[in-house]
């Protein structure tokens, strides 16, 4: 299996010169840097470093994911924040545990003695919640289902159905925001029988940039994916 190691970017330009020295990049048949819109140096300094940059054209996460998908040359995609949130020490362990065939693998801030320096209260509360209603509203069994940092099949996309933009686009409508796809992702490959994992990993304190969470409307969103999820039929999501 070629794995490709996708470094999310918007205006990253302090940490991702710390981060990315750390990444051995022999891992990875390919690094996609996959870019905002950065207006900090962020996008000039990784095409110096030789890394391959993709410049997305609709804003948020789940853009960034679809519109790079073509230009994701890897059958396992690593998503890797440059944010000093995702550890690259994980890295060698994600490529490793990908090669026993999961489907997708969760680098968990709650498993074993892992934790996240960068909750607050609030944030940690609200990941735990969502986690035990995704657990046992849909059968999952993790500790971790809202992070970005994992490794999964690049065919996940299709084979759940995460392309399809209804389940995202009637919630955002009701309140006014954009989401990533990791919430969904963790529901629908508990509800498909996956073979998935977690690992630890802490997440450590942001280096640079600015925090963009919407803890109210991102919350609402998640909250109704949860629970509309639980009326759609399964075996949609089946290979």
């Amino acid at each position: 299996m070629k794995t490709t190691l996708c470094v999310l970017t918007l205006n990253e330009i302090d940490s991702i010169k710390v981060v990315m020295p750390q990444v051995d990049s022999k891992l990875f048949d390919q690094i996609l840097v996959i870019d905002g819109g950065s207006t900090d140096g962020t996008i000039d300094w990784c095409k110096q470093q030789g890394y391959e940059v993709y410049v997305q054209k609709q804003r948020g996460l789940r853009s960034a994911y679809l519109e790079a998908l073509p230009h994701i040359r890897g059958d396992v995609m690593i998503t890797f924040s440059p944010d000093g949130n995702s550890v690259a020490a994980v890295l060698p362990d994600l490529v490793k545990e990908m090669q026993k065939g999961y489907d997708m693998i969760i680098v968990s801030r709650y498993l074993g003695n892992a934790k996240s320096e960068d909750d607050s209260l609030i944030t940690r509360f609200g990941n735990w919640m969502f986690t035990t209603l995704i657990n046992v509203v849909h059968g999952g069994n993790y500790t971790d289902a809202m992070v970005m940092y994992r490794a999964y099949k690049k065919s996940l996309f299709q084979q759940l159905k995460l392309t399809d933009t209804k389940i995202f686009s009637v919630p955002e409508k009701l309140f006014f925001t954009k989401v990533s796809i990791e919430p969904l992702l963790s529901i629908r490959a508990a509800r498909a029988k996956l073979k998935v994992t977690e690992i630890p990993g802490d997440e450590p304190k942001r280096i640079g940039g600015e925090r963009k969470l919407q803890i109210i409307r991102w919350g609402l969103t998640f909250m109704y994916q949860i629970f509309a999820e639980a009326f759609t039929n399964k075996s949609r999501l089946k290979a």
